[in-house]
Parts: structure tokens; C-alpha cells; sequence
């Protein structure tokens, strides 16, 4: 089996990225056709009238496929990338709903009111096709989305997309050419991207596919780390000390790396097939599997615990501050569950 490749940053290798140009990277539009809060009319018109939904009615749904959410701490908002119908059905279907802490709906479709034919006619363009990891950071909402693999002839290449996160504008894109797709993503305050490629999950799969990478600020992408410790590498976060962080999928390890790519300690999940990950300040940890269901609880020196059990598909999970609470979306399932912590 290969072993891990560590590569620091300065000496990487850096792979074909594709940046959005300067234009679509700085166009701030003040006013972007994104949907409405729950209300009449759910897109806006083009006088503006809107008259939101009375206070004695409650929504539940308006989730479709989700792989992960984020809490948005300037709209006290649980933000949700749902994914639509998959690529070989049809492309740029993905949107983004906003999500109260009970779980009730906010903003159906927030980003991606338009069908996909619409889309293109926008300023700027609106894309998002199979988007899985997010992440908010510096004003700018991250996700973790591909373009191509329409079908077993149409390759797929990993895409970062970047929303102005007051707006949900489009602004800009890093095409990682090197990989056909990506899972999570975490952002660091520099602007630092680390992202995972999960890579083959079949029998005899590749150790060469399982891997991190790591975006410096100006575009440039290199391998953080390929192979073995990783295992199919899921979740990943940030610690407190700007250690990174990442869950495997193919075991329960929870591996913890400086950010020149020394691995300092691996942690066991009471669970393998881990999916999400949340850090608190604490250093503690939370971990989902999205194969067996459960919510591992890491406390440092200590054995792993389950707080929660039997969740279907819980996938990557996001911790929600204000109402100190797990947020776990269920894949297939279209649904979030809610998990309160002491």
C-alpha cells in the first residue's frame, strides 16, 4: 500500500486550478435574484412587493438530498445545500435553503429560485450542480461541487464554489483539475481551502485516489496528503490551533495534522464510516457515520461515546450555537435531524 505523501506547501506540486476571473471574483450586483423568505410572491417581483407568510402557519421540508449545512452566525440561520436530482438526470438543479433552529423553514430556495435553463441568463451566471461539503468563512459562503459526470463517458472534475454570502451571488469558482470530485471543505481565516477527495470506495480500491488537498489563497492547489493513514477521508475541520483535522470514511480513525502535514495523533470514532465533523473550542469532537448512524462524542484521553444512534444516513454534519444543538442531514433521506447537546 502506498504510504502518505506529506507536501508542504511550499514545495507542492500545484495542479491545473482554475480560478473565476477578477470580474466575477469582485462583482458585488446589489441586488441578486435570489428567493424570498416564505411569503408571496417565493420569488421576488419586480416591484418588489412580498408579503411573508402569517406567524400562525409552520413549514417543515424544502430539503432535497442534503449532504451538509452550516450555521450562518449573521442571519442566526442553519444554511442547507441540498443537492437536486443527480448529474445524470439533470444539471444545475442544487440549491441552497435557509433553516430555523426548530427545524421549520425559512427561505425555501435561497440560492437556485431558478430552474437550470434560467440560470445561465443571470448576471453572473448561476451554477451548482451536486454540491456535498460547505463552509462559511470571511463573508463567503464555500461549497464543495463537480461539473461533468453526466454519465460513465462524461469525466467529472471538482469545483469550489464561492457565494457572496450577503447577496447569494455568485463569486468566483477554483476548478481542482486533478480531481473528479471532492467531499468537505473547511476554510481557514487566511483563506486557506483544505478539501477532501474521498476517492475509490469499491473493492481493491486506490490509496493514490484518497486524499487532501490544500488551496493557498491565491488559487493554487497542491496535495496536502494522498494514501494511508487516510481511508477514504470524509469530514474535515480546523482545531483551535489551526491543526487539521480529517475523519476517514473506511475506518473510525480521526486523524489530527499540523498544517505542514505531520500527522500528531489519531483519534478512534465509536463508530467507522464517519461522515461530518464539528471541533468546539474545547478541543472537543463530534463525529457522524453516515454507514452505521450514530453521533460519536470525542473527548480528549478519552474512549469515544455515542450520544445518538440509528440515524439514516446521517451525513456531515454542523453544530447550530444558539440553540446548542447538532444539525444532521440525511442524504436520501431529504430531511435534517436535530440532535440538543447538554
Amino acid at each position: 500500500m502506498k504510504r502518505i505523501s506529506f507536501l508542504p506547501a511550499a514545495t507542492a506540486l500545484l495542479l491545473g486550478v482554475f480560478v473565476a476571473s477578477p470580474a466575477l471574483a469582485q462583482e458585488e450586483p446589489s441586488s441578486y435574484p435570489v428567493g424570498n423568505p416564505l411569503g408571496v410572491p417565493a420569488t421576488p417581483s419586480a416591484d418588489g412587493s412580498y408579503e411573508p407568510m402569517s406567524s400562525n402557519v409552520t413549514v417543515y421540508g424544502a430539503i432535497y438530498s442534503a449532504e451538509s449545512c452550516v450555521y450562518d452566525a449573521e442571519r442566526d440561520l442553519i444554511v442547507v445545500p441540498n443537492r437536486g436530482v443527480p448529474q445524470r438526470v439533470r444539471t444545475n438543479d442544487a440549491f441552497v435553503s435557509l433553516i430555523n433552529h426548530d427545524g421549520s423553514v425559512h427561505t425555501p430556495r435561497w440560492i437556485g429560485i431558478q430552474g437550470p435553463s434560467e440560470r445561465a441568463d443571470l448576471s453572473p451566471p448561476l451554477t451548482l450542480n451536486h454540491p456535498l461539503g460547505s463552509d462559511i468563512a470571511n463573508g463567503t459562503l464555500y461549497l464543495a461541487d463537480r461539473d461533468g459526470g453526466t454519465s460513465a463517458d462524461d469525466s467529472s472534475v471538482a469545483v469550489i464554489r464561492q457565494f457572496d454570502l450577503e447577496t447569494g451571488a455568485p463569486a468566483g469558482e477554483i476548478r481542482i483539475e486533478e480531481s473528479p470530485w471532492i467531499n468537505d471543505i473547511e476554510v481557514a481565516d487566511d483563506g486557506t481551502i483544505y478539501v477532501t477527495q474521498t476517492g475509490d470506495l469499491g473493492e481493491n480500491p486506490d490509496p493514490a485516489t484518497w486524499r487532501v488537498w490544500e488551496i493557498a489563497p491565491d488559487g493554487s492547489a497542491s496535495v496536502f496528503a494522498e494514501g494511508a493513514p487516510l481511508r477514504q477521508p470524509n469530514g474535515i475541520g480546523l482545531d483551535s490551533e489551526g491543526n487539521i483535522v480529517v475523519v476517514n470514511y473506511g475506518n473510525a480513525d480521526v486523524l489530527t495534522f499540523s498544517p505542514s502535514g505531520e500527522l500528531l495523533k489519531t483519534e478512534t470514532a465509536a463508530q467507522s464510516g464517519g461522515d461530518g465533523l464539528v471541533i468546539m473550542e474545547d478541543g472537543t469532537k463530534y463525529v457522524s457515520s453516515v454507514r452505521q448512524g450514530g453521533i460519536s462524542h470525542i473527548r480528549s484521553a478519552e474512549s469515544a461515546e455515542l450520544i445518538a444512534r440509528n440515524i439514516p444516513s446521517a451525513a456531515s454534519l454542523c453544530y447550530d450555537p444558539e440553540a446548542n444543538q447538532l444539525v444532521v442531514p440525511m442524504n436520501p433521506n431529504h430531511g435534517l435531524a436535530f440532535v440538543p447537546l447538554e
